[in-house]
């Protein structure tokens, strides 16, 4: 039997790391949403609120990221809740609700903006990315495939500076022809076999090229020959890799949202290729 005393104690210590937790990812998410707006924001304005549909541009490239993001979000929620205190099933929930929520803000923001609008399609991946995480925890209790993000500067930007970023901090949220978003399938999790890494994926991983203008139309008037591309490469599980240290812990969690540089073949209406490191 559980000593009341004791399990009072446990209980107000939950709830104050809890509390913690709440207060301290308020205030990080106010200053997201802050810089984000600045750098979205700042020089367009905005105006009056209306729809907008974006669905054909950047080939869906956009899209893609807003589902990364959202399951990112819900990962890093689900982490704080979880260490909380937070029961699983609970905390899988809340974190999925959670990281559509962030963002709806910034949708709200796009459609007072007189540049874009609000996006039907951007909530809809939006709602994916934190469906997924919730699904593969209801369907397995685990993360078995990880939506990653990668990404590589790109002469366009230079091109399209005010719409694709001057300077790296920008160019890593607005040029989508330097991001590649992966699904990492953790192969031991589903084949079960014990004498197979755990720590090495399959990646999936998809991007485009040549997208100076949001559009195919803009892209071919201007002279630009804009394409999909898809790769298939090695990807790492870094939850598998096991440390005592909180700071390599925490760097690991990280870390584990993105797509190390590793071998990769690209495929593309142009043909194939091998890359030795791709990101």
């Amino acid at each position: 039997m559980v000593n009341p005393c004791l399990q009072a104690q446990t209980d107000s210590l939950r709830n104050k790391r809890l509390n913690k937790m709440l207060v301290y990812g308020g205030v990080g998410y106010g200053i997201t949403l802050f810089a984000l707006s600045q750098a979205w924001y700042s020089e367009q304005g905005l105006s009056h609120f209306r729809f907008f549909n974006d669905n054909p541009q950047w080939k869906q490239v956009d899209k893609v990221g807003h589902f990364y993001s959202t399951y990112q979000f819900s990962r890093v929620t689900d982490g704080f809740l979880t260490k909380a205190g937070l029961e699983e099933k609970k905390s899988a929930f809340w974190s999925s609700a959670i990281g559509v929520g962030l963002l709806l803000p910034v949708e709200i923001l796009d459609g007072f903006s007189p540049e874009f609008g609000f996006s039907y399609g951007d909530m809809i991946a939006n709602a994916a990315g934190s469906g997924f995480f919730l699904g593969q925890y209801l369907l397995w209790k685990e993360q078995r495939i990880k939506p990653k993000f990668s990404f590589h500067q790109t002469s366009l930007a230079s091109l399209r500076p005010e719409v694709l970023g001057n300077g790296l901090a920008e160019e890593i949220l607005k040029d989508y022809n330097g991001q590649s978003y992966w699904f990492s399938f953790n192969i031991y999790a589903f084949a079960k076999q014990s004498n197979f890494p755990k720590w090495l994926n399959l990646g999936m991983g998809y991007g485009a090229q040549n997208m100076v203008f949001a559009r195919d139309g803009q892209n071919e008037l201007a002279g630009f020959e804009n394409y999909r591309q898809y790769y298939l490469g090695l990807d790492f599980d870094l939850s598998y890799i096991k440390t005592d240290k909180r700071w390599l812990k925490t760097l690991l969690f990280i870390l584990d949202g993105f797509r190390l540089p590793a071998p990769a073949f690209e495929i593309n209406k142009n043909g194939s290729k091998f890359h030795l490191f791709y990101y």
